[in-house]
């Protein structure tokens, strides 16, 4: 099929683009990438008054990584991530995540802003914001604002930006040197929407005793969300296939994944209990920061 009808505006500065978007009063939408919206376009799922291109506006494809943190600009694309040494390096988590976003030639177009802003329950780049507690900085025509990420996804394809609110950046806190995690996904064919898929990360005391449990799952709810049940029952314990196991049990338990034409929910919820115990057994093999 093809788009509707549309007026197009490339704005050179920050605020322009605002004020495109707040004159077009909610009848306008953004555009970075267009890896997602340009489809929804084309099925007639969107049929904004108005495009704002936002290639042009400067300072928002930086990336900042070190012992504080890693900010990401919005049009951060995913192979930037990917060619990244210091996201490797400083948020190995991100960077494992992002090799399972799509096709390499979609990586090179899809960015941080535009992947956030649609908001699909399958992003992985979502998961891993939910799982580490990023916040998200926007600007429109009332100032910035940090937003929670729990606080920014409201449903599937959901969030709370108001219409002429732009992304800027998303921030992830420090990575600590003693952290594991694991990343995993599954889908039917490799560069499909997972069915499910778990973003996991816990940081470990003296003895090897798991703290601060993080569990995020994606593509088998209508939205990204921490499994804080299965996190509970990790804290505490020393993380062994039997602690993983009973673990990925509590967490599929607690969800209730849909039916639809990809697969049952009782097919999605034992996905995800596999995956949960998988991710465990992995992450309790990293090896720490810098060792």
């Amino acid at each position: 099929m093809k788009a509707p009808p549309f007026d197009y505006a490339c704005p050179r500065s920050l605020s322009e683009a605002i004020g495109l978007l707040a004159a077009a009063n909610g009848e306008a939408r953004i555009i970075a990438g267009g890896q997602s919206l340009l489809p929804l376009l084309a099925f007639r799922l969107a049929s904004p008054s108005l495009l704002v291109d936002i290639r042009k506006v400067p300072d928002l494809r930086a990336i900042r990584a070190g012992y504080d943190g890693v900010v990401l600009g919005a049009r951060v694309t995913w192979s930037d991530i990917e060619s990244s040494a210091d996201i490797k390096r400083w948020h190995p988590l991100l960077h494992s995540a992002v090799a399972h976003v799509a096709h390499y030639q979609i990586r090179n177009r899809g960015t941080v802003g535009g992947s956030l802003a649609h908001a699909d329950p399958a992003a992985e780049l979502l998961g891993v914001a939910v799982a580490c507690g990023a916040e998200i900085e926007t600007s429109g025509s009332s100032g910035r604002r940090l937003i929670k990420m729990d606080d920014l996804l409201l449903d599937a394809l959901s969030t709370c930006l108001g219409p002429d609110e732009i992304i800027v950046s998303v921030a992830l806190p420090p990575w600590l040197p003693e952290r594991r995690w694991a990343f995993e996904e599954f889908s039917r064919r490799a560069g499909d929407f997972a069915l499910a898929g778990v973003a996991i990360h816990y940081d470990v005391d003296e003895v090897d005793r798991v703290r601060d449990a993080r569990i995020a799952v994606i593509g088998a709810c209508n939205r990204p969300h921490r499994l804080r049940e299965a996190e509970a029952f990790l804290n505490g314990k020393v993380a062994g296939a039997q602690v993983a196991a009973e673990a990925a049990k509590i967490g599929s338990n607690v969800i209730e994944p849909p039916s639809d034409i990809h697969a049952p929910a009782e097919y999605r919820r034992a996905l995800l209990a596999a995956l949960i115990e998988r991710g465990l057994s992995q992450a309790a093999t990293r090896l720490p920061l810098g060792a």
